[in-house]
């Protein structure tokens, strides 16, 4: 059913582009405590805060599972590796992704609309004014909306809700058309879905279960040996393997 999400994607793009003008003209004339509030949720989109920690706590699990020579601990080292490694590829992938295009496309910012039009577009690597597609505060956002949900799926309507919520504020702020935010967010949410395909394939994290669907496992050497733990029979390490 894959044409289904295309024409889903074409079709939300589409409504948003007719909504371009009297929605961004709109959400610029909130009142000042909403639109101080936005600016504050806006930042929520930026990818440093979901990036750095992720690579270095991937760093610092990997290396400690390099000179761990006890077994279970090792693998509990690397499934938590594993963890911080999806979030690190499936929040910055589609993040990179989204860098590269909107430079390459060059749509201009609302700051442009009355010199510029609604589609003026000139490709730049510089001009931060003419990369407003597709916006990259959304991009995170979902993508991180759809990772989490990904690894405990009770967090996916909360975790969307945040999504929406910065996605808007980027329409608020003055930083964005509907269009952009659009854009970006199918690109966080399909970013994440390739990145979560291919730690099904190699088993990471997740399992192809026998229908075909993609399910969680996160962690499951740490919860089995918590489990144990609790039952008194938990394994521990020999005494010549720290």
């Amino acid at each position: 059913m894959w044409w289904l999400a295309v024409l889903g994607c074409i079709a939300a793009l589409g409504a948003a582009a007719l909504l371009d003008a009297p929605l961004s003209a709109w959400a610029l004339g909130w009142p000042v405590p909403v639109q101080s509030f936005m600016r504050l949720v806006t930042n929520l989109g930026l990818s440093d805060w979901i990036l750095i920690p992720s690579a270095v706590l991937f760093l610092i699990t990997a290396a400690l599972a390099f000179a761990v020579r006890w077994r279970l601990m090792r693998t509990m080292l690397w499934q938590l590796a594993g963890l911080y490694g999806f979030f690190f590829l499936g929040v910055g992938l589609p993040g990179l992704i989204a860098a590269l295009l909107k430079r390459l496309i060059g749509r201009a910012r609302p700051v442009h609309l009355l010199d510029s039009g609604l589609f003026y577009f000139r490709p730049s690597w510089i001009d931060w004014t003419y990369q407003g597609f597709p916006s990259g505060h959304a991009t995170t956002i979902f993508a991180m909306a759809m990772v989490t949900a990904f690894v405990w799926p009770r967090l996916f309507y909360p975790a969307l809700a945040v999504a929406i919520l910065v996605g808007i504020s980027r329409v608020a702020v003055g930083a964005h058309y509907p269009t952009d935010v659009v854009g970006g967010a199918i690109l966080g949410v399909l970013g994440a879905y390739v990145v979560r395909w291919a730690f099904a394939r190699r088993g990471w994290l997740f399992v192809v279960g026998r229908d075909g669907r993609i399910l969680p496992r996160p962690l499951a050497s740490i919860q089995r040996y918590v489990a144990l733990k609790r039952r008194d029979i938990a394994p521990v390490p020999r005494p010549d393997r720290p």
